[in-house]
This record gives structure tokens, C-alpha cells and sequence, in this order.
């Protein structure tokens, strides 16, 4: 994705997306932090969902600081609000499992469409004179947004390779870590995006980065301690100067709501995703990772609009998601 087609989607994010005001529904959808990749394509999605209703459907990208957030806003928000999260976060939250524990109304999540996976950047300046995770050890690192499945996944690689607490940790919000890295204010961040991720893509192009690759006995242990995980490659070259391949995880991402979303509006978003989703990838290839029947990774019953779009696209669903 080049540098045209990210001020482009951030113009579009810039106006909110604001239908016209004879727009009879309006939809919210969540994503993550300004610049992401995930914010990026909600604010493509809601521009689809515009121009395939003639602005009937209006809407808003709501900025997030990650999907624990998304999760825990579910219950209390109203109508047709939607939110990325990966299926394993949804699950703890409907079990009341950490950091679930307080929160109620998770009951009332079901699943509408897979998104691109999360795949894992562990990012560094090239000038860093770091090579390996182990290289981490003494110098500024942010391990990821508080409560995020990358913040997760970097604590329990550290405490594998016996680093743990031997990192430095700044006072860094990930939101401000690329900033930190043109400023040399830290040595590296983790990050967990689609890839290419367009944030990255333009950090690189003034700030020459590395990307750690995980090796097989690394990548054993964190699927040992999460089975969602799988082993993905970052081709080479997918950011400049970047020019290996670098092996490291993702796990699956869905597009969720709640029961208060009507029916009608979930078919509808649910149908305008999958009829779109080629135009979509043409303009942006993450769209070329998720396919229909991709909808078991998503672990919840469907919402019954959405689940009324895949029996009539002949798309079958299995009896744990219904």
C-alpha cells in the first residue's frame, strides 16, 4: 500500500464518514489506533458501506487502543455498533476470564465476518545494533498496547528466552512509538497489524528498521501457551530496506456485534463486506487473506442476520457457530 493510498484513507477517516442526512442507519464501527492497518480498513470498509447504499448506511471509525478495549465496550454500546477483536479475546470475555472478570453482557457478542489476521512485527532501528530478541535485553523496548494480544505475546516470548524484566520498558503508549523511533527515543516496539502494515511501511521509508524473526523453538513455545497462533512469513522486501524473509505468528481477527444490532443490519453489513471484499483488495491486498469459509476461526455464534447471508450465498456454517 503506498504513501497515496494511506493520505487517501486517512482524508476519508478525517470526516468521519458522515453519510448524507437522509442516511436512515448508522453503524460505529471500532477498530484501533489512528495509522494502523485495522483502522485503515474499517475506514475502507465504512466507505464501501456508504457507496453500496447511496449513503443509506452512515459510518463512524471509532478509534481504539486495542481489541480488550473493543471487547469490554460491547455490552454497554447500542444499535448497530461493530468492533474487531480476535476470537479467542471474544471467548475469554464471554467465559469472564482474565481481564473479563468484572464485565457482564458479553453473552450478547455474536460474530458477523473474518478479517485479515494479526500478524506479529517485533520492530527495531537498524541502527540499533540489535540482531536478536536476546539483543533486547538493557535496551528500550515497548512490549505493545496494555491488555493487546501483542503485549501478551511479548511477555511470554521474553519470559522464554529469560529476559524478562531485563528490558527496558518506557513510558511509551504504543499509539506514540513510531514517533519515539524517529525521535531515537526508543530502541524498538512490537506491534501486531496486517501485514504490509502501512504505518511501518512509512516509518521505513525515513527510518531504516529490522524486524526480529522468530526461530522454530520460539515459535513451539508461543503456540505452546497460545494453539490460536500459527507461523507466518513477512515476505522480504515488504518493507524497505527489510530484505529477508522474517518468520513470526498470527492469529485469526473477526468482525463482531451484539445482539442489539437488528437483524436486517447485520445481513446487510454482513453482505456488502463479502460483495465488496474484492474491490476492496484491489486497493488494498490484506482483503486477499480472508475468504468465507474462514467463518468457523470465529469460535462464536453468528449473529442472525449474518448467519441468514451465508445460507443464502450457500456458504455452510457449522452447528457451534448458529
Amino acid at each position: 500500500m503506498g504513501l497515496k493510498t494511506i493520505g487517501a484513507a486517512m482524508t476519508v477517516a478525517a470526516i468521519m464518514l458522515a453519510g448524507p442526512a437522509e442516511a436512515q442507519t448508522r453503524v460505529t464501527l471500532k477498530a484501533a489506533t489512528a495509522g494502523s492497518s485495522y483502522y485503515l480498513m474499517t475506514v475502507q470498509l465504512a466507505e464501501a458501506l456508504r457507496t453500496a447504499t447511496n449513503g443509506q448506511i452512515s459510518a463512524t471509525v471509532e478509534e481504539s487502543q486495542g481489541s480488550v478495549q473493543n471487547v469490554r465496550e460491547a455490552p454497554r454500546r447500542p444499535g448497530a455498533f461493530t468492533f474487531t477483536s480476535p476470537p479467542s479475546l471474544v471467548r475469554d470475555a464471554m467465559a469472564n476470564r482474565a481481564p473479563f472478570q468484572e464485565g457482564t453482557g458479553f453473552d450478547q457478542i455474536r460474530a458477523l465476518w473474518t478479517m485479515p489476521p494479526v500478524t506479529m512485527h517485533w520492530v527495531v532501528r537498524a541502527d540499533s545494533g540489535i540482531q536478536s530478541f536476546e539483543d533486547l535485553v538493557g535496551k528500550s523496548f515497548v512490549a505493545g498496547g496494555r491488555g493487546t494480544f501483542t503485549e501478551r505475546s511479548t511477555r511470554e516470548l521474553f519470559r522464554r528466552l529469560g529476559i524478562e524484566g531485563r528490558v527496558t520498558a518506557p513510558e511509551v503508549e504504543l499509539g506514540a512509538a513510531i514517533a519515539a523511533m524517529r525521535n531515537r527515543q526508543i530502541d524498538g516496539f512490537a506491534s501486531g497489524s496486517s501485514h504490509p502494515a502501512a504505518n511501518l511501511q512509512e516509518l521505513a521509508v525515513g527510518t531504516p528498521i529490522r524486524l526480529l524473526a522468530l526461530n522454530d523453538a520460539l515459535l513451539a513455545g508461543l503456540q505452546e501457551a497460545d494453539p490460536t497462533v500459527a507461523r507466518v512469513v513477512i515476505p522480504a522486501n515488504t518493507y524497505q530496506g527489510v530484505t529477508t524473509d522474517t518468520a513470526t505468528i498470527a492469529i485469526p481477527v473477526g468482525m463482531y456485534g451484539t445482539t442489539r444490532m437488528d437483524d436486517a443490519t447485520a445481513y446487510e453489513l454482513t453482505r456488502i463486506f463479502w460483495t465488496r471484499r474484492a474491490e476492496m483488495a484491489r486497493a488494498n491486498p490484506w482483503w486477499n487473506a480472508v475468504a468465507p469459509e474462514q467463518i468457523t476461526s470465529l469460535q462464536i455464534r453468528l449473529h442472525p442476520g449474518a448467519a441468514r447471508y451465508y445460507a443464502e450465498a450457500g456458504i455452510a456454517i457449522p452447528d457451534s457457530l448458529k
